[in-house]
């Protein structure tokens, strides 16, 4: 029977001590993999990209697709994926849903890989 993984609230920022800190426990590891699994795909990394570079702060789904060249819903599946990890945030307005990224956690999850890398 397949191991199953806990449940992680990954809403909020991942919050733990730098991984160069010394070793981390069990927990703080599960957070930050699962958060970097959510990034760990080409299309995910330049949706990401996509949105941290939008002059308007948030994107709606139909100009990420085209973007990517992707339908609508594989765009949509990603960005849950995206969002389950914390890392996006949406809203829908009408029949379209709009993402903006959320930097805090970005942000979080580069400090804890590395320390020294935001200021």
């Amino acid at each position: 029977m397949p191991k199953t993984l806990p449940v992680v609230d990954m809403s909020a920022p991942v919050c733990c001590s730098p991984v160069a800190a010394g070793p981390v426990d069990d927990a703080a590891a599960l957070a930050i993999a699962l958060r970097l699994k959510a990034l760990a795909d080409p299309v995910r990394v330049k949706l990401v990209s996509l949105l941290f570079s939008s002059d308007a702060g948030e994107v709606c789904s139909c100009d990420l697709a085209s973007a990517v060249a992707l339908s609508e819903s594989t765009v949509s599946h990603h960005l849950s994926q995206l969002r389950r990890a914390g890392l996006v945030e949406s809203e829908r307005r009408g029949m379209n849903v709009y993402h903006r990224p959320r930097r805090e956690s970005l942000v979080a999850l580069c400090t804890v890989l590395d320390p020294n890398c935001c200021p």
